[in-house]
């Protein structure tokens, strides 16, 4: 038991680490993008090499910050994103390497009630996947994320994730407000030394 309850403790420093070392990189990547648009429903289609379809700069963050050596190669050809690399983690913490579609370039809340959820159309060739959804309420850095998981089979898979279906990794289990989101976050991650490849071909929030 004793072996049980430490490593359930180890497992739970190591979410905190990567959730509270990408969210003070996110902090600060965006602090630098100053220009304004509204919500729509397509967040990126991918059709522009460096801004979403909001019209936002798309932010890329890995585990350097916290000292892992994680190396990450983005591209965008024919309105499809392709994010590949080596996790590398930090000792004692996941490794992680992430995207960032931001709602509003001063991270200030956005409304997205009107929507039930995240539709993605994706293609996962290795690694694992994951997505936010992040919301200025949650103060501790344990935004509401989902996994992504689809058939490693050469094809781009629709993938549709309900904000209700989204969890925190250690907090109480507190229900996402919608109308306070800022930015969707999708990562790949691992916790030892891995590989990650997938293609991102559109997402976007259905009613």
């Amino acid at each position: 038991m004793k072996t049980l309850n430490a490593s359930h403790a180890t497992n739970t420093r190591k979410s905190t680490s990567f959730i509270k070392y990408f969210s003070i990189a996110l902090l600060l990547a965006t602090s630098c993008v100053c220009s304004a648009g509204s919500l729509s429903s397509v967040i990126d289609d991918f059709s522009d090499a460096t801004n979403n379809s909001l019209g936002f700069p798309r932010q890329f963050l890995n585990d350097t910050v916290a000292g892992g050596g994680t190396t990450t190669e983005q591209s965008v050809s024919k309105g499809v994103i392709s994010s590949k690399g080596e996790i590398s983690p930090p000792r004692g913490q996941p490794g992680w390497a992430s995207m960032v579609l931001l709602l509003d370039p001063q991270n200030q809340p956005q409304d997205a009630s009107a929507f039930a959820g995240i539709r993605m159309l994706v293609k996962i060739n290795s690694g694992n996947m994951s997505i936010s959804a992040n919301s200025t309420e949650i103060t501790n850095f344990d935004y509401h994320a989902a996994p992504v998981a689809v058939a490693a089979d050469g094809k781009f898979h629709e993938v549709k994730i309900p904000f209700t279906s989204m969890k925190r990794a250690w907090s109480e289990q507190t229900p996402i407000n919608t109308k306070t989101l800022s930015s969707l976050s999708i990562s790949a991650f691992g916790l030892q030394k891995t590989s990650f490849d997938f293609e991102v071909d559109e997402v976007s929030l259905y009613p």
